[in-house]
């Protein structure tokens, strides 16, 4: 089997912009992956990576996804030391390559890596109260997740909603009184909403300086949340030192970290409780594994970041399965109803959430069925096309 095309497709949807890599052979079956960039920006680069990286996978077998990996990361020359951008095109790749290893051997990707280590995944709630920016109303927006059943509720007590984006988060490392007294009343009225029904991620974006962080870090500890995400900068590892062992709640990062070589970095600081590696920008499918596997050396357990359309959620639970100290996994279920939102699958998983659970796949592959034909109009890039 070989590699005879890739297209990579740049999809507008709901505020945000997943960039997806469909990886075709001449055996007619198709894989597919995605670059996690979808918020934020990026997203026309990690398309032109992909691109870049196209005429290292042609001809390639794509059942030996390691193989191909290498081929890029030892050949591409700035993929070493390069940024996130850059493993967010290896990913995607990486991640269709896999997907067509399982539908080749008709197995889902996690019998590939040992098999799976549960039959469903807990979910926690992402993004339900973007719309919110008062403190009154962004808590009370906790009701609705409680009602769906959802146990657990991550929020950014800092960050501001904007019309036609996602959200702002904090400029210049600072809050403004008024918005610091907002940040604290948020977390303190959302604490009263939910009580004991829920528990409570608090994600902080890597966004202030010390003298207003461990006003808000005090009272995390106060409140008993779950964890505190990214309380500083992703590459702020003497901060993170001085942070270890100084309060009781986990502190978790990495989404915006990459490869073997970042996390360890990550976890010798000696204050990441739980890592968050994120499938599509970690380096893909095998990267996050391996990932995991040596944060349980380091007594850490590991959530994927998941933040993206709904492919990158199934390839999500595909590696969540298979991390034998897996947490968690983040879902935004109510980013479907956002203006504009294009469905990318046939079978998203978000459709089998229940009660705050959901069931792992078994279908081969990555389990997800693209729409290809949704998609056609949103092909930013075709190889076959290209080199003609």
């Amino acid at each position: 089997m070989r590699v005879t095309n890739i297209r990579a497709y740049r999809i507008p949807t709901g505020g945000v912009r997943p960039v997806l890599v469909e990886v075709t052979t001449d055996e007619g079956i198709t894989g597919w992956g995605e670059a996690a960039v979808a918020y934020g920006l990026g997203a026309r680069a990690a398309a032109g990576a992909i691109a870049d990286y196209s005429p290292r996978v042609i001809g390639q077998d794509p059942r030996y996804p390691r193989q191909v990996y290498h081929e890029i990361y030892d050949n591409s020359f700035w993929t070493k030391g390069g940024g996130a951008i850059a493993f967010a095109a290896v990913s995607a790749i990486d991640q269709a390559l896999w997907d067509i290893k399982g539908k080749a051997l008709g197995v889902p990707v996690y019998e590939l890596l040992g098999g799976k280590f549960a039959d469903q995944a807990q979910v926690y709630a992402n993004g339900w109260n973007y719309h919110c920016n008062d403190a009154v109303e962004w808590a009370k927006a906790a009701e609705r997740p409680l009602k769906d059943g959802y146990k657990i509720l991550k929020s950014y007590p800092f960050a501001t909603q904007q019309p036609g984006r996602t959200l702002t988060h904090v400029q210049r490392r600072m809050l403004s009184p008024e918005e610091l007294t907002r940040a604290i009343d948020r977390i303190k009225l959302l604490k009263e909403v939910v009580g004991d029904q829920a528990e409570l991620m608090i994600d902080l974006s890597g966004g202030i300086n010390n003298d207003q962080l461990f006003r808000v870090l005090d009272l995390c500890e106060e409140l008993n949340v779950m964890w505190v995400e990214e309380p500083l900068d992703a590459f702020n590892i003497t901060g993170l030192k001085n942070l270890a062992g100084r309060y009781k709640f986990p502190i978790a990062a990495g989404e915006r970290v990459y490869t073997r070589n970042g996390f360890r970095n990550l976890l010798e600081t000696g204050a990441i409780d739980v890592v968050m590696p994120d499938v599509g920008n970690c380096g893909g499918v095998f990267e996050l594994v391996q990932i995991a596997a040596m944060a349980e050396a380091y007594n850490a357990r590991v959530s994927p970041h998941n933040c993206a359309s709904t492919l990158c959620t199934a390839a999500s639970l595909q590696v969540w399965a298979a991390c034998a100290n897996a947490m968690p996994l983040e879902i935004y279920p109510y980013l479907p109803e956002s203006t504009g939102y294009v469905q990318v699958l046939k079978n998203a998983p978000e459709n089998r959430i229940r009660n705050g659970y959901l069931e792992v796949s078994t279908d081969p592959g990555l389990g997800a069925e693209v729409d290809a034909e949704r998609l056609q109009n949103y092909c930013v890039f075709d190889y076959k096309q290209e080199a003609a």
